[in-house]
């Protein structure tokens, strides 16, 4: 553990929102600048645990998104689009006391992040985009095959249990599989198991691995880009920014306060080596970066 991870260790949250118990983890004073942390897909808030000890401005505030870690699973009938999020997380930052702040995203969480700033831009203050922008648009002609997908994943998935391990090497050794390094994984899947019959398995929701029933269309997705009036950053895995090179393009051609930076790593450089690196881009963006005259 570094010094300032030691002097800004985790504090665990909680919070009653819509019937449902939320879970998270914040480091700093409240004092602080306030600074909202959305994990990706099947992560938790232990995503930003490298990363939230270094900003040492900000009073950091990792969720776990409902489904994921320590967060409650949604009653039967609910659903997991990316948008079901918001109402959650509004309630979250209510709760918190905050008007307006910073937002960060990591994949799945910079989507619904961006889904966020551009329906309330004028609450968040800067985005921080970390790997990801938006979904992949889909033709308005797929939507009743996607739908399909939907309901024939949720039967199956309601009853479906998650894989069990014998120990938690185990487990970890599930997600360092994957490109994670052994450090991040167990930050990971620590906050993300429960002990079972016959050892641990995942406190994840089983139907987060369920198709989408409705996806967002082109133009659907370009109104919500061009919503985004906030100083804006995105930053790309080295790996993978090739990958990326057409949704980057899209991005830049939507929004108008846009900076787009590559990290040397994977998709969770945030977790790794290149956690250094993306904290001193995220200071400067965050502490020198004002929105333009045209926004304001």
């Amino acid at each position: 553990m570094s010094k300032i991870a030691a002097l800004r260790p985790s504090v665990p949250m909680e919070w009653q929102i819509n019937g449902l118990t939320l879970a998270g983890l914040s480091w700093g004073e409240p004092s602080g600048r306030p600074l909202l942390a959305l994990h990706g897909w099947l992560d938790n808030a232990a995503s930003f645990s490298q990363l939230a000890p270094l900003l040492t401005d900000f009073h950091v505030v990792a969720l776990d998104l409902t489904g994921h870690g320590q967060s409650a699973h949604r009653s039967t009938d609910a659903s997991y689009q990316i948008w079901d999020d918001l109402p959650e997380i509004l309630g979250i930052v209510k709760a918190l006391g905050w008007d307006t702040f910073d937002l960060v995203g990591h994949s799945r969480g910079a989507i619904i992040a961006t889904l966020l700033a551009s329906v309330y831009p004028e609450r968040v203050r800067h985005l921080v985009l970390l790997d990801a922008v938006t979904p992949q648009p889909i033709e308005e002609s797929a939507f009743p095959v996607q739908m399909r997908k939907a309901l024939e994943d949720k039967p199956r998935l309601l009853i479906r249990a998650n894989k069990v391990f014998a120990c938690l090497e185990e487990a970890v050794a599930s997600r360092t599989r994957n490109g994670l390094s052994e450090t991040a994984a167990k930050l990971l899947v620590e906050r993300n198991l429960r002990a079972c019959s016959g050892g641990m398995t995942w406190t994840t929701d089983p139907r987060l691995h369920g198709a989408s029933a409705v996806k967002l269309t082109g133009a659907q997705i370009r109104a919500v880009l061009e919503a985004l009036d906030m100083p804006t950053l995105l930053m790309l895995a080295s790996e993978t920014a090739d990958q990326a090179s057409e949704y980057v393009a899209f991005a830049q051609r939507s929004i108008d306060d846009l900076v787009v930076q590559t990290i040397k790593g994977e998709h969770h450089f945030h977790m790794e080596s290149g956690v250094t690196e993306v904290e001193q881009y995220m200071k400067r963006f965050l502490l020198e970066t004002k929105k333009t005259e045209s926004a304001l």
